[in-house]
């Protein structure tokens, strides 16, 4: 890959994409094809091979997907997985169609088991079940890799597939009811402050420049309802008035960030310097069957989700308190991965998790 080839980026606006965008233009790459959902719709077949037969980019990171938290990844079940598969299934095969030469498929690490061995390698992939709340999405995200690496063996393709831990970065879904847990952290810490300092200008302001289903002209009464729906709670005390955040779940939970910078960096590196068969290379390749040669992109560093809560408020400066609400789901136990693959193949992370919230809250409120 040169700076002048032609590359697409399926998903160029989203978290991931946008992220990417803005590393390959750091890097020089200036000839980049990208289109808006309303103008390619991916899970279209036609729509989309007429579109790689018209560009014809020599180049594809296949970053478009439908995301969202347990909640969206629950109630959407039948709408994840069939957009998912058929926004994978008609870029893929495009690739090949068009002779592209190289895909880089981004998937997620929800396709591991729901009681994989921690750390997770590769390899654990299949190996029991998975979790149910988003086992739609993440059957979806398994046929990808399936589907690059039936290509690569039937017809000498060049797809491989990279696995993202969970991400957080400046162009996340700050949706106040069906985003993932760092941004609903972000954001409810964010209204839980407004509202600890009665700062209504502040909270209607966020609801007018982020995704929800209030806007700010609403009353003061329909907001505090409103934020009381979504675990931001004004209670009465004893001592006066306090403001409190409650979290879904228990809290006990692990989980891995990786700052979206950093997972853009790893994909540009991995298509300028790692191709399929590098990937075998540094599988657990057993009896000649090829399998499992997607990579982990993340830290090899978990945190609690209680953790995680106290300390973003400590980072934002919320100063009330914190509950977790035990009726309410919490998801995989443990999601930790292990980035031995990618350390192998000559990449590893720069943002630690202090930094990167400090990032994002900084770019949240700008």
């Amino acid at each position: 890959m040169n700076k002048e080839s032609k590359i697409y980026v399926a998903g160029h606006d989203g978290l991931v994409g946008s992220s990417i965008m803005k590393t390959l233009k750091s890097k020089g790459y200036h000839n980049i094809v990208y289109k808006h959902y309303t103008e390619v719709d991916l899970t279209n077949q036609q729509a989309t091979l007429k579109f790689f037969e018209k560009e014809k980019p020599e180049y594809v990171i296949l970053a478009a997907a439908k995301v969202g938290g347990i909640h969206a990844n629950n109630i959407y079940r039948a709408q994840f997985i069939y957009e998912n598969i058929m926004i994978q299934s008609n870029v893929i095969h495009a690739c090949y169609v068009n002779k592209v030469k190289k895909l880089l498929f981004l998937g997620s690490t929800c396709i591991y088991p729901k009681m994989a061995n921690q750390p997770m390698k590769e390899d654990e992939l299949l190996s029991s079940p998975l979790e149910y709340t988003n086992e739609p999405y993440a059957i979806a995200k398994i046929t990808g890799i399936k589907m690059c690496e039936a290509y690569n063996l039937q017809y000498d393709t060049n797809f491989i597939s990279v696995m993202p831990t969970n991400l957080y970065g400046y162009h996340d879904n700050f949706h106040l009811e069906n985003s993932h847990v760092f941004p609903a952290m972000i954001r409810k810490n964010h209204l839980a402050k407004s509202l600890e300092n009665n700062d209504f200008a502040s909270i209607r302001k966020d609801l007018d420049k982020y995704p929800a289903s209030l806007k700010g002209d609403a009353s003061d009464e329909e907001i505090l309802k409103y934020l009381d729906e979504q675990g931001i709670k004004r209670v009465e005390t004893t001592g006066g008035q306090k403001v409190e955040l409650h979290v879904w779940g228990t809290g006990t939970p692990f989980r891995e960030f990786l700052f979206a910078e950093d997972m853009a960096a790893a994909c540009i590196f991995l298509m300028e310097n790692i191709d399929f068969q590098d990937m075998i290379k540094v599988s657990n390749i057993q009896d000649d069957e090829i399998r499992n040669t997607s990579v982990n992109i993340g830290t090899g560093i978990e945190i609690s989700i209680k953790d995680l809560a106290y300390k973003v408020k400590e980072i934002i400066g919320f100063g009330g308190e914190i509950k977790f609400d035990p009726s309410k789901p919490d998801g995989t136990p443990r999601k930790l991965t292990d980035p031995g693959k990618l350390h192998t193949l000559g990449w590893k992370h720069k943002i630690e998790l202090d930094e990167g919230i400090k990032l994002v809250y900084e770019y949240y409120t700008k």
